[in-house]
């Protein structure tokens, strides 16, 4: 059920095109391209195109039974997490960052880009096994950092696989398990971190956990809670 292609501009596109082109959307189904030269990222960045990274999207079909959709990055994430978890020397180097980054040695290594268009969900996903961009804001890691670069079609193969798994729980065990599951791959309860929301504003809290539907709880500087739905995470440091 995987599809390599040499070059596209982006596999998240190609799938929600045949979507609008009547082809079927199959869970189970993944596009994945040796170059991607039109990759995106959350608020509208580009991603990084780099032989032996992993770039790939695949369909999720949401239905009437599913928990809130709120909470599938949640589980994207956590896929991710689990097909990266044998290829580092020391897993407690790995960690989330809301909503679906992956971290190591707490430089990011993954991100995940979900776009839904009525009930089809494309959710396309970039690893860094062989390289990493130089990024102006955060420090961005690669699998090459701590060890042996991973067969790229191997790797695809088993995040299929993980995220299948994920996909699985997801459904049967809800979303209380998965938030679950997420808090403890996760940054600490009261990690100091930053929220942007794509202009200008900006805000900067503790992490104070997640509600029910997966968004994000931040304790500000006057004691309040703040309810986060949707932003750009900087991890700032550890609170005290």
């Amino acid at each position: 059920m995987i599809e390599f292609v040499a070059e596209t501009a982006s596999t998240n596109a190609d799938l929600l095109q045949r979507s609008r082109s009547g082809s079927p959307a199959i869970e189970g189904h993944w596009l994945v391209a040796d170059r991607q030269h039109g990759g995106r990222g959350r608020q509208g960045r580009s991603w990084l195109d780099a032989a032996g990274n992993f770039m790939g999207s695949t369909p999720i079909v949401s239905t009437a039974g599913d928990p809130p959709v709120t909470t599938l990055p949640l589980a994207c994430g956590l896929a991710v997490l689990e097909a990266l978890m044998p290829l580092v020397p020391a897993p407690a180097q790995l960690h989330l960052k809301w909503p679906n980054d992956v971290l190591l040695r707490g430089a990011k290594i993954s991100g995940i880009l979900l776009e839904r268009e009525g009930d089809l969900i494309i959710a396309g996903f970039g690893v860094n096994l062989a390289a990493a961009p130089t990024l102006p804001d955060r420090p961005a890691g690669t699998l090459a950092d701590v060890g042996p670069v991973p067969d790229r079609d191997s790797f695809a193969r088993n995040l299929a696989a993980a995220l299948a798994g994920e996909l699985r729980r997801w459904r049967s065990e809800g979303a209380a398990a998965t938030v679950s599951r997420w808090l403890a791959a996760a940054h600490p309860i009261g990690t100091v971190l930053s929220v942007h929301d794509g202009g200008a504003r900006r805000i900067s809290g503790q992490f104070a956990g997640l509600q029910a539907d997966g968004a994000m709880r931040l304790v500000m500087p006057d004691g309040d809670t703040r309810v986060v739905h949707a932003g750009d995470v900087v991890l700032e440091g550890s609170a005290g």
